[in-house]
């Protein structure tokens, strides 16, 4: 039996990058105020004692020279871990990652590898308003050569982490900075790869299939039991990678229910979960489906900084579960 731990979501980020840049003198850390400081949301703490600063570097603010230089260093064989802190910092970077190190495999016939993780903290829930709280992977899953990694759990985080260090492409890691110190049983496996492109059924059901990942993970899971008290059946559908995507296990679980909710906390206009939805009504599922498909999101306005307008522009547990019942009570053949 593998051998578990207690340990916050932050904890288990650290745990996989200092596993990796155990087996493999490559595998660097970079990024602002990662060494002594142990990273703006403590992730990093303790590396730079055991690794020094050659491999843990703190860099100048300016994440598109960051950007560039992780790029530069990884085309030479080296395997960085970028550190941008705030996911809404990732804009100033993205000339270095979309128009040069997302197509360096393509146009060398895969040649030239790229092998860049950049960790993000994304998302909201901790009062960092308009600037600091965005989710902004639908930008970056619509550009080919960018896979994008989006963990619910302690657990997958670290997996995924490790499966991400070791991808010969860019890959933008989201942690959500809500789930930082949440405290879960994680594995102490150093051979535990989680795949990434693999996503896994978090909650077994027969009514009502809701695909969620990241922070939104754990409320959709909340809700799920909830609404069992009631009779309600939901299936939770944790994909864990936005790109590449498990298709198949969505549309089998579609299949199944014949009703399907989507759920995150990005904007909903041009969100990903939107490109979901789209995917399911072209596929075979789609006359498997007796309810429109549903789908929960931030409102589209920039992050309030109070936190009680925060919380009101996401979906809760009480918005989940009242278009779970209204979901599940219509649209049935009785």
């Amino acid at each position: 039996m593998t051998e578990t731990k207690q340990m916050a979501f932050r904890e288990a980020i650290n745990l996989a990058m200092a596993e990796e840049m155990r087996k493999d003198d490559m595998v660097f850390l970079m990024g602002e105020d990662v060494g002594i400081y142990g990273g703006d949301f403590g992730t990093s703490v303790g590396l730079i004692e055991e690794f020094g600063a050659k491999r843990v570097k703190d860099t100048p603010i300016s994440e598109a020279a960051i950007a560039g230089s992780a790029i530069g260093a990884a085309i030479t064989g080296l395997r960085p871990i970028v550190d941008v802190t705030f996911m809404d910092f990732i804009t100033i970077a993205l000339d270095a990652i979309v128009n040069n190190g997302a197509k360096n495999n393509y146009m060398f016939g895969g040649g030239l590898k790229t092998p860049v993780t950049f960790r993000v903290a994304s998302g909201s829930g901790i009062g960092s308003a308009a600037q600091h709280s965005q989710s902004l992977e639908a930008w970056l899953t619509h550009i080919p050569g960018i896979k994008v990694v989006a963990p619910g759990t302690a657990n997958d985080a670290k997996g995924l982490l490790k499966s991400a260090i070791r991808d010969n492409n860019i890959v933008i890691f989201m942690e959500p900075k809500a789930l930082y110190g949440k405290k879960e049983e994680v594995s102490l496996d150093v051979e535990e790869y989680l795949p990434l492109g693999k996503g896994e059924i978090k909650r077994e059901g027969t009514d009502v299939t809701i695909v969620s990942y990241g922070r939104m993970l754990e409320r959709v899971l909340q809700a799920a039991d909830e609404v069992a008290q009631d009779g309600i059946s939901v299936e939770v559908v944790d994909p864990r990678t936005l790109i590449p995507l498990d298709m198949d296990l969505i549309i089998q679980s579609v299949k199944k229910t014949g009703r399907l909710m989507l759920v995150n906390d990005a904007y909903k206009t041009g969100g990903f979960i939107g490109e979901i939805a789209a995917r399911v009504t072209e596929s075979d599922a789609f006359d498997y489906l007796d309810y429109p498909i549903v789908r929960l999101a931030s409102e589209d306005v920039p992050v309030p900084y109070a936190r009680v307008l925060e919380e009101g522009i996401l979906p809760d547990v009480t918005k989940i579960k009242a278009a779970l019942y209204q979901m599940a009570r219509n649209g049935r053949d009785n």
